[in-house]
């Protein structure tokens, strides 16, 4: 253009010369407030993109499966049996395992009195095993029945083992009245007449005997006063006579 009007143009800066800094002093506080307002929503997007990924690792994946089935505590069991009465998969997710299934499984083994279960990270399942103890062995024919002191019968045997009496029951079970009346006898003997014993016979709940070394018989008759008809039968040992009657253990004979 001519003349005076003629105009002078120049090249500016946005973000300096044609903003005010008062401007961009209210701009970048916005911003810090976009981005603190914004950091909770994204800290806990990635938090639940972590926790999604690590649960995929421990549940969906083989990563922190199962290696090893640990069996501890065994004696007449062997470890195969309790490792096939488990069952646990593997390679399974450990986390995945159905610990109480598994001890449920175990514990149906005959001899097993107790069973925990447990996980050790990272691979590993752990079975605690606590096994029935023989208190009787009940005779049936050439063979030999063990029952605990509940009265459960837990393993066929071919020979009475060394140091234990003989119950004479003719269905032994810890729902049985004999079994029961049986073990509240045994467990009432003292040291001296369990070391006489060879056999508890129990006909009836009311019809009690005991067999001890060299023929002798000791009649107990029901299972009430066991402690006292204990304490007296062994008394009596002393005394000659095949047969000691204490059934009435006020008033007891021997002849």
């Amino acid at each position: 253009m001519a003349g005076g009007g003629a105009r002078n143009w120049r090249l500016v800066r946005a973000d300096t010369d044609a903003v005010p800094s008062s401007a961009r002093r209210f701009m970048a506080r916005a911003r810090q407030r976009r981005l603190r307002a914004a950091m909770p929503w994204l800290i806990g997007a990635g938090v639940l993109l972590a926790g999604g990924a690590l649960a995929w690792v421990v549940y969906g994946t083989a990563v922190l499966g199962v290696r090893e089935v640990r069996v501890v505590g065994t004696e007449s069991l062997t470890v195969d049996q309790v490792l096939a009465a488990a069952a646990v998969t593997p390679d399974r997710p450990l986390a995945r395992v159905d610990l109480d299934e598994v001890g449920d499984r175990v514990r149906d083994l005959p001899a097993v009195d107790r069973a925990v279960v447990a996980r050790s990270w990272p691979s590993t399942v752990v079975i605690e095993v606590v096994e029935r103890v023989a208190v009787a062995a009940v005779p049936s024919g050439t063979a030999f029945t063990l029952i605990d002191d509940d009265g459960v019968p837990f393993r066929t045997v071919g020979a009475q083992p060394a140091g234990l009496p003989l119950a004479r029951l003719a269905t032994p079970g810890g729902a049985d009245g004999n079994t029961r009346s049986a073990l509240t006898v045994l467990a009432s003997l003292t040291d001296e007449l369990r070391e006489q014993l060879v056999a508890v016979s129990v006909e009836s709940p009311v019809k009690i005997r005991l067999e001890l070394r060299k023929g002798r018989v000791v009649i107990w008759g029901d299972d009430t006063k066991s402690d006292r008809k204990s304490t007296v039968a062994t008394m009596l040992l002393r005394e000659k006579g095949d047969e000691i009657d204490v059934s009435a253990p006020r008033v007891v004979s021997i002849r």
